[in-house]
């Protein structure tokens, strides 16, 4: 047994004389963003949809049952055209019976009148048959207009932008059956947050871009021509209308745009400015001060002092600091520490 650990214990004394293999530092993934990704200019920039300036939702001045409906959305209609009808039996009724109601006016007005020649009735008998013969005749008009109200024709020249009812379908007065737009004028219809609300005045000067063009991204001038005055009660943001500087009736209704609010910059010039919109997660506090983690080129990270402007719902506005075109890192900034390597991460997928 002696014997044994003598053997062995030349080994075991070798084995701990050995130094440990270095550990490899793994590099933490990190989510990363390029600044001037997200909207630019303090945040001016806005999603919206093409509507034409004036638009009218139609619908029918009675009740009643839908029987016919002779357009479809994208249908260009002329003034007075025939979009739609109700099932008329009951209006033609009503109709036939104030006629039937006006014709024995008529024919009793005649009777009294010559029995008051002959002296056989009085005067207020007679007052009263020509009473009877203006409200049969009222009758019998607002008949006539109700029977012509289960047809709904076009007020304007223009095309169908939306169907809110089908064949079949009973509505009610005034119920909402198809809206149309005017041929004409476009405009931009964007929604503005309560952040930027006050900011934001009629007249405002804009740049309008298209992508759904056919020709490549197309920017476009334009203005702020009408902001609501309440906030809409569901989103909590203000509609406002963006309107082209020139005639673009050649632009698609429907069509998504984005808006740039811009600055006016004196003698009617406008200038965009060079603050950018960071996510509020890729903002480091240093004591007093804010700061973000930049990507170098070799993958290493830095703290930058970074000037805040504003902070907003949807992010941070950083005035100074930062240009664009540079990487910096939008989360776990609290994880990292100086000139630590991380593999950038952007959408999902490692850089």
């Amino acid at each position: 047994m002696n014997k044994v650990w003598l053997i062995a214990l030349p080994i075991l004394l070798a084995a701990c004389g050995k130094e440990a293999p270095p550990t490899t530092k793994v590099e933490r993934p990190a989510e990363t963003i390029v600044v001037g990704a997200l909207a630019t200019d303090g945040g001016n920039l806005y999603s919206g949809e093409v509507h034409a300036r004036y638009e009218t939702v139609l619908g029918f001045r009675i009740g009643g049952k839908i029987i016919e409906r002779l357009v479809d959305a994208g249908a260009v209609v002329k003034k007075g055209q025939v979009l739609a009808r109700l099932d008329g039996s009951d209006t033609g009724l009503q109709a036939s019976a104030s006629s039937a109601q006006l014709q024995l006016a008529v024919e009793e007005l005649k009777r009294y009148r010559e029995l008051r020649a002959q002296g056989f009735v009085s005067q207020s008998a007679l007052d009263a048959k020509e009473t009877a013969l203006k409200s049969a005749e009222a009758q019998a008009g607002l008949a006539r207009n109700q029977a012509a109200y289960t047809s709904l024709t076009a007020d304007r020249d223009g095309v169908v932008s939306a169907t809110y009812a089908e064949v079949g379908q009973v509505v009610g007065a005034g119920q909402s059956v198809l809206r149309v737009a005017q041929h004409g004028e476009r405009e931009v219809l964007i929604s503005i947050p309560e952040s930027r609300f006050t900011s934001v005045h009629v007249g405002m000067p804009a740049e309008v871009v298209l992508s759904a063009t056919g020709s490549g991204e197309q920017v476009l001038k334009g203005h702020v021509r009408e902001i609501s005055p309440a906030a809409d009660p569901a989103s909590r943001t203000y509609p406002a209308r963006v309107a082209f500087d020139s005639n673009r009736a050649q632009v698609a209704l429907g069509m998504t745009a984005n808006v740039r609010l811009l600055k006016s910059a004196g003698k009617g010039a406008a200038q965009i400015g060079s603050a950018f919109l960071i996510p509020m997660t890729a903002v480091f506090q240093q004591g007093d001060k804010a700061a973000v983690w930049v990507v170098t080129a070799d993958r290493s990270v830095t703290l930058r002092t970074v000037t805040v402007a504003s902070y907003r719902d949807d992010g941070a506005v950083i005035s100074s600091g930062i240009q664009a075109g540079e990487r910096i890192v939008r989360a776990g900034v609290h994880k990292l520490a100086e000139g630590e390597k991380i593999v950038p991460i952007e959408n999902g997928r490692a850089l």
